[in-house]
């Protein structure tokens, strides 16, 4: 891009001679009225991109895309500054000097890790005046499991929700099986809410089957109703619940469905550890609830980076309850505990001793 200045004694005149120099395409960036050598004068800085276009040329897609970037690039460097300027107010001033040797490794792991800002920031706090202090003492605070044991999760109804794809339906599968497992008296039912949509209702139906488990669809509020109306028949209710579309929030589905308030029920919230920064946002306001209990990790098999557990637990303040890996139905999901998550997030080790690498 090509950019210029012109002064004149009246704003018209300016504006003629931009026309002259840089013709009818250029574009003005400032117009100011300026005092030189006493006299005011109006002074206009205009640019013109210097590459000539041609409608009738073709452009390849690596055209395209290099101007693209070309545009984009002075929006990014700007962005950039305005960001670094707003975590500068949001957060203190973090200074790694102050930290002891180990302390400044274990939060520059951390930031590898992808955790957040906001996380590192209170770390960075809890760790400034205190060298001696662990990392692992200020990180307990922060991060708690309850372990999906069925003497841990007692209600009669444990739902399961979150983003589709997330691996609702197969973590309640696999749980379902534990406790069948563990407890073979135990009465279980399975319960799907999709509303006959989506291909979980089959797997959730097969696997009741096989397993000689209890099945029942819930389609409409009456069907709830009539489900809580027979739970007494069932020790435990396992409910897969839908993806939530568009800007329904899960208060609004709960509240269409009945189950809002239900007081006989923990909600858990199944999520992979790889969605981007912005999906986690948008998931927590989405998925927000007073009856939301834990957190599930799925699909850990398949990432690169551990810091969203320790992100989506500040952000929440909710236990992790189970850590699910691999495609097998059997022996791929765990009850979760702290020393599990805190080897997954600084040695990489999933619940079944693999390392990823």
């Amino acid at each position: 891009m090509r950019m210029k200045t012109f002064r004149a004694a009246t704003t018209t005149a300016a504006f003629a001679k931009v026309k002259a120099d840089l013709g009818e395409d250029a574009v003005i960036l400032s117009n100011e009225t300026i005092t030189d050598n006493g006299c005011k004068c109006c002074e206009v800085v205009a640019a013109i991109d210097h590459t000539p276009s041609s409608s009738s040329s073709k452009q390849t897609r690596d055209d395209v895309v290099d101007e693209a970037l070309q545009d984009s690039a002075g929006w990014q460097r700007e962005w950039s500054q305005i960001k670094s300027q707003i975590m500068a107010l949001m957060k203190p001033q973090i200074e790694l000097n102050r930290l002891s040797p180990k302390q400044k490794i274990a939060l520059e792991y951390l930031e590898r890790e992808d955790v957040n800002e906001k996380v590192l920031a209170r770390l960075y706090c809890a760790l400034r005046d205190e060298p001696k202090r662990s990392i692992m003492a200020a990180l307990d605070p922060l991060l708690k499991a309850t372990p999906f044991e069925q003497k841990h999760w007692t209600a009669k109804f444990q739902a399961f929700t979150g983003p589709g794809g997330a691996g609702k339906t197969t973590s309640l599968v696999r749980l379902a099986l534990q406790f069948k497992k563990n407890h073979p008296r135990t009465r279980i039912c399975l319960a799907t809410a999709d509303g006959g949509r989506g291909k979980g209702r089959l797997v959730l139906k097969h696997y009741a089957e096989l397993s000689g488990l209890a099945f029942r669809e819930i389609i409409t509020r009456e069907d709830f109703a009539l489900l809580h109306k027979e739970s007494d028949q069932f020790d435990v209710i396992f409910v897969d619940l839908p993806g939530l579309p568009g800007n329904t929030t899960l208060e609004e589905w709960l509240q269409l469905y009945g189950m809002h308030g239900c007081r006989d029920m923990s909600m858990h919230l199944v999520l992979n550890p790889y969605y981007s920064e912005a999906q986690f946002e948008r998931f927590f306001e989405k998925y927000k609830s007073e009856q939301l209990a834990s957190v599930i990790w799925t699909k850990l098999d398949e990432a690169c980076t551990f810091g969203a557990v320790l992100n989506m637990a500040c952000a929440s303040g909710l236990p992790v309850s189970a850590l699910s890996y691999g495609a097998s139905l059997k022996n791929s999901i765990k009850a979760a505990s702290e020393e599990m998550v805190w080897r997954l997030l600084f040695m990489r080790t999933l619940p079944n001793g693999d390392i990823q690498p």
